[in-house]
């Protein structure tokens, strides 16, 4: 007989349901689940105060040229803003159809966007790899560089003309020296033990340019194109601003001839958007062109 006096030891209850003890021990214990989840609500806390940074932006802007406090003529309104892209949408603009003036500006882009691109990553490595090429054109690739975009637009619309070809020249060149100077630096910044290694082992030249320092280079190019396409952009815009018939460019230019705040702002989100969606198209991209890039800290869950 026990004595009633001294505490008996209680039998372990998850004796009964060894499953369940099982689970729970296992969902305690695994700290890769535990970050997922971590990583799951700090996503969703983003979102929601994305939400609400632009609640608060949109409601303050529509709240003072409500009160007066800023005049809406000069700085425009969002539910002004909302109507004319309304009308845009459903009745067409006074250059046509809306669809039509963001397929000629994203054309235009594009275009601009490869060719640039092209041409950067070319030049990057070419100079990157040779130091004599590098020495050569360097003070010349500076002077272009500093020349103002502008310049260069209303030079290619005298040139050119006002057809596609002086907006993609534009775009191009806004575009080149983002990614040239990214390229050049990402082939500078390759292993020089890597490529040592890879020439005892008998690659030549072209096996290193295309098998090492190109894939070496990748992160500095890819990061430089999250960049170029929204600066492919603004040259597509500004080509059309020097003179055209038709595009996004062209209906904010019309808007700000008829002292059309709301139209420019219209326009103004209509390219906010198509940059959005490229920003994402180029960040998928990139997921998959480098799957074997660490993973950031900012994206690791905390």
């Amino acid at each position: 007989m026990s004595d009633p006096g001294v505490l008996t030891e209680q039998p372990a209850t998850v004796s009964d349901h060894p499953g369940r003890a099982t689970f729970t021990a296992n969902a305690a214990s695994d700290p890769a689940a535990e970050r997922r989840r971590r990583y799951r609500r700090r996503r969703l806390t983003v979102q929601v105060l994305r939400v609400v940074v632009a609640i608060v932006w949109i409601g303050s802007w529509e709240l003072t040229t409500r009160l007066g406090f800023v005049d809406k003529f000069f700085f425009g309104q969002p539910t002004g803003v909302a109507q004319q892209m309304w009308v845009w949408v459903t009745q067409g603009t006074a250059l046509g159809p809306l669809w039509q003036q963001v397929v000629v500006t994203m054309e235009e882009t594009i275009l601009g966007f490869l060719v640039g691109s092209v041409f950067g990553v070319v030049a990057g490595v070419l100079l990157g790899r040779s130091i004599l090429l590098a020495d050569i054109f360097s003070p010349y690739i500076k002077a272009a560089n500093s020349i103002p975009r502008v310049v260069l637009g209303a030079l290619f619309a005298i040139s050119l003309g006002l057809d596609l070809r002086a907006k993609v020249a534009t775009a191009a060149v806004l575009v080149f020296f983002v990614v040239f100077f990214n390229a050049f630096q990402g082939v500078r910044e390759v292993d020089r033990n890597l490529i040592a290694n890879a020439r005892i082992l008998g690659a030549n030249r072209r096996r290193l340019t295309t098998e090492i320092v190109i894939p070496s280079a990748m992160s500095w190019i890819i990061a430089s194109l999250h960049i170029s396409f929204g600066l492919a952009l603004v040259g597509a815009v500004v080509g059309e601003l020097f003179g055209s018939t038709q595009g996004v460019g062209e209906l904010i230019y019309n808007a700000e001839h008829n002292f059309d705040a709301n139209g420019v702002f219209a326009g103004m989100l209509l390219l906010a958007v198509v940059a959005v969606a490229a920003e994402s198209l180029i960040t998928a991209i990139e997921g998959r062109l480098i799957k074997w890039r660490p993973t950031p800290v900012t994206d690791m869950p905390i």
